[in-house]
Order: structure tokens, then C-alpha cells, then sequence
């Protein structure tokens, strides 16, 4: 009798541990991440992301998992991160950059997605519209203040003429800022040509074949160019060609000058996003893609590359 009822004693306390286990899982809010490439405003706006999902009380190893991936800026292999993230049954899944969004829009339409780094998720065929979604994809968008840029470049730059737009030519991202890159220097009685990348490989010789033939070079927000602006800077700067950058890590990077955004701010927005996804306030269908207001837009100069490059700094854009 005795071993009967600590045999069922036995059973009870294994039954009671795998009910507590799976219900332990269950707790758990997993979330998988598809960052396209390395770079300093990709990386910003993951750790806004995790930032602001820890202020809300959600941290990762506890009572939320997050599996990082990194697609090192190729679409194929984001893909299959995307495929990955969809079979592993997370429950929500943030996509850093155009090519991570669209390959994670493609894998699925029942997971909700969260996006970042986007400048135009409707003009790149991830929303029905930014005011209302209408789908399981979400987020927030990084346009920056292309037009202010391009005047920026003719304050610095008061003799250019010639300008060339340097971006991939596969992200639909940087067609985008390319066009209105264009139509702004145009308004300001500047000659764009584009010079387009397929890959990071090909930089370097791009860059190098406009030697002589433009006055500076405008780079966008584009996830190629941002992470091999180190090869950028080496040959515009060696050879007295100014860049233009569309976001502060790329000033950091060897570009010259910028109005950029603050990618961390934009990640905590995405993060507060989807803090309400997991208590359930607000589904992606509903919830418009967000912006950074106006205000927060912020000028950057790299002195020492003005310097380099013997460009005196207007009074009026100096720090003060």
C-alpha cells in the first residue's frame, strides 16, 4: 500500500511539473529578429527596440526570448532568416531594413511583423497604406529630410554643380530617396546622375569612376552603402570629393555632413509598439506606421573631414 501511494504520489509530482513546465513556455513571448546588415543606425534601432521593451518590463532570458539573425546584407540569405523565423512559430517578429521587411512580409501573413528602418513601407509594398496597414505588418519609418539635405550640400558646398546619388541599386528603399533626392537638387538648379551599387563588393569602383566628374556626392539611408562608408570616405575624401550622408553614422563613418535622425529614438518607438502587441492593446492591422517628429532631426558636421577637404563652415551651421 505504502509503495502504491508513493508510486502515485510520484506520478502526481512529475504530472504537476510538466503542467507548471509547459505553462512556464508558455509565458514566454518569443520574438525573432531580421536585421539585414551591420551598421550604426541598423544597430541603434535594435537596441531602442530591446530598450524600450525592458522599461516596459519585458526582458530578454526572462519573461520574453529573442533570437537575433543578421542576413550581412544579402536579400537570399535574409530570406532564409525570414523562412526560419516563421517555422520556429514566434510570436512576433521585428525586420531591421527594407530587404529583412520584405523578405519577412513574403514568409508570412499570420505572425504579426514589426518594421524599422523602412522609409516607405507603403511605397515598398509592405502595407496597404501608412496611415492604416490593414495587414500583420507594422512599424516605423525612417524618411529623413532628403530635401534639407541636398540644401545642406549647397551651403557647404556653394560651387557644386554636379552631384551624384550613390545607392544600391536592389533596395526599393534607396530608388525612393534617390527620386526625391533628384527632384530637390533639381529645384536647386543642381545635375544629379546616379552612380548604383548591386553590392558591397562593387563600391570602391564606383565611387573611384566619379573622380572628375561630379563636385560631391549625396549618399542616402541605403543598409549597402551605410556599411561600407568606410570604403566611401577612403576614395571621395582622398580625392577631394565631399559626401553628403543620410543618417549620423555615416558622418561618423568619413562622410561630411548630415540632417539625420536619431535611429535609437526610432527603435524605442518600434519597441513601445510592440510592447502593445503583447498585452494585446493594438494589432498591426490597425496601427499606423510612426515617424520621429520634425523637431528631432539633428545637423551633423565631421569637422575634420571639412577640414580634409578645405571646406569652411558657415557661421550660421556652426555648434555653438
Amino acid at each position: 500500500m505504502r509503495i502504491r501511494k508513493l508510486i502515485a504520489g510520484l506520478l502526481i509530482t512529475a504530472m504537476s511539473t510538466i503542467v507548471l513546465t509547459g505553462c512556464s513556455s508558455k509565458e514566454v513571448f518569443h520574438i525573432g529578429v531580421n536585421q539585414y546588415v551591420t551598421h550604426a543606425a541598423l544597430d541603434a534601432s535594435y537596441k531602442g527596440f530591446v530598450d524600450a521593451l525592458a522599461d516596459a518590463g519585458y526582458i530578454d532570458g526572462e519573461n520574453i526570448k529573442i533570437d537575433l539573425q543578421n542576413a550581412q546584407g544579402d536579400q537570399a540569405t535574409a530570406s532564409t532568416i525570414a523562412t526560419k523565423l516563421v517555422n520556429d512559430n514566434n510570436d512576433l517578429i521585428l525586420a531591421i531594413a527594407t530587404p529583412s521587411a520584405q523578405a519577412v512580409a513574403n514568409a508570412t501573413k499570420d505572425i504579426p511583423i514589426l518594421i524599422t528602418a523602412v522609409t516607405d513601407p507603403a511605397g515598398s509594398g509592405l502595407v496597404a497604406s501608412n496611415e492604416a496597414p490593414g495587414g500583420n505588418v507594422s512599424g516605423t519609418s525612417d524618411l529623413t529630410p532628403i530635401k534639407n539635405q541636398i540644401e545642406l550640400l549647397t551651403k557647404l558646398i556653394p560651387t557644386a554643380k554636379n552631384i551624384a546619388i550613390l545607392y544600391c541599386s536592389s533596395e526599393s528603399n534607396s530608388k525612393i530617396q534617390a527620386e526625391i533626392a533628384a527632384d530637390a537638387a533639381a529645384e536647386l538648379g543642381l545635375t544629379t546622375i546616379d552612380a548604383t551599387v548591386s553590392n558591397s563588393n562593387e563600391i570602391q569602383q564606383v565611387v573611384q569612376s566619379l573622380v572628375g566628374k561630379v563636385d560631391a556626392i549625396y549618399a542616402p539611408t541605403d543598409n549597402i552603402i551605410a556599411s561600407g562608408m568606410p570604403t566611401v570616405a577612403l576614395v571621395a575624401n582622398d580625392n577631394g570629393i565631399p559626401v553628403i550622408c543620410g543618417e549620423e553614422g555615416m558622418v561618423d563613418a568619413g562622410g561630411l555632413a548630415t540632417y539625420g535622425i536619431d535611429y535609437y529614438k526610432l527603435g524605442r518607438i518600434t519597441g513601445e509598439q510592440a510592447v502593445k502587441i503583447i498585452k494585446g492593446e493594438a494589432t498591426t492591422d490597425s496601427m499606423p506606421v510612426q515617424y520621429l517628429p520634425d523637431d528631432q532631426y539633428s545637423l551633423k558636421i565631421n569637422e575634420e573631414v571639412a577640414a580634409k577637404l578645405g571646406i569652411t563652415i558657415p557661421t550660421d551651421l556652426q555648434a555653438k
